[in-house]
């Protein structure tokens, strides 16, 4: 549990931080390898647990049906990220939950950037802090936790609909992912001078 949390953390830290540095600096070395350390964590928990996969899939999938792969860093990371899975494998999931949670992922990058939706504040917010993903994720696992206390009755209809739910421990993994992300975010621009003031006394 506690290797799944920090990797969950690790991971999401450096996706925000990978994203920051190729879209806001155009810094292709250090979203690169961001990006790489991204990608061992989500590739190590994508090829062990079922939930996992089935989160960081989706995000991916969501991510490239609205467009936001397109630098050169985010592509190297792509190819990265699906080489690990065709090398290793991936526990098997649960298609109606991957499609549920891939179409989150997308309606939370789509509102994000969507220009008309910027004036409404409780909308803004929502998208902004990813809501879709983390409300699906939330969802996934409260079932998943009334099918551990009714295994009979619950477990009969999720595998009836092919839907393999959540842990309910991983909304906790999924918010320790989010809140490294959004700190990522935050601190940015001074990890990314300290990280140029540390090259410029190397060099």
């Amino acid at each position: 549990m506690l290797l799944e949390a920090i990797l969950y953390a690790l991971s999401g830290f450096f996706m925000k931080f990978s994203d920051d540095a190729l879209d806001m600096e155009n810094n292709t070395l250090l979203g690169v390898i961001g990006g790489i350390i991204c990608v061992a964590g989500i590739g190590y928990l994508s090829v062990n647990f079922t939930d996992a996969a089935t989160i960081f899939l989706a995000i991916l999938m969501g991510t490239l049906f609205s467009g936001k792969v397109d630098k050169l860093g985010h592509m190297v990371t792509l190819i990265i990220f699906l080489a690990i899975l065709a090398v290793f494998g991936i526990p098997e999931i649960g298609l109606i939950a991957l499609v549920i949670c891939t179409i989150a992922a997308w309606l939370d990058e789509v509102g994000n950037d969507r220009e008309s939706l910027k004036g409404v504040k409780i909308v803004e917010t929502f998208f902004n802090y990813r809501c879709t993903m983390k409300i699906t994720v939330l969802v996934l696992s409260i079932l998943g936790g009334l099918q551990m206390i009714y295994p009979q009755s619950m477990g009969m209809n999720s595998q009836l609909l092919g839907m393999n739910l959540f842990q309910p421990v991983t909304f906790i993994y999924f918010i320790l992912f989010d809140l490294a992300y959004e700190m990522a975010g935050l601190k940015f621009n001074r990890i990314y001078d300290g990280i140029k003031s540390i090259y410029r006394v190397m060099s």
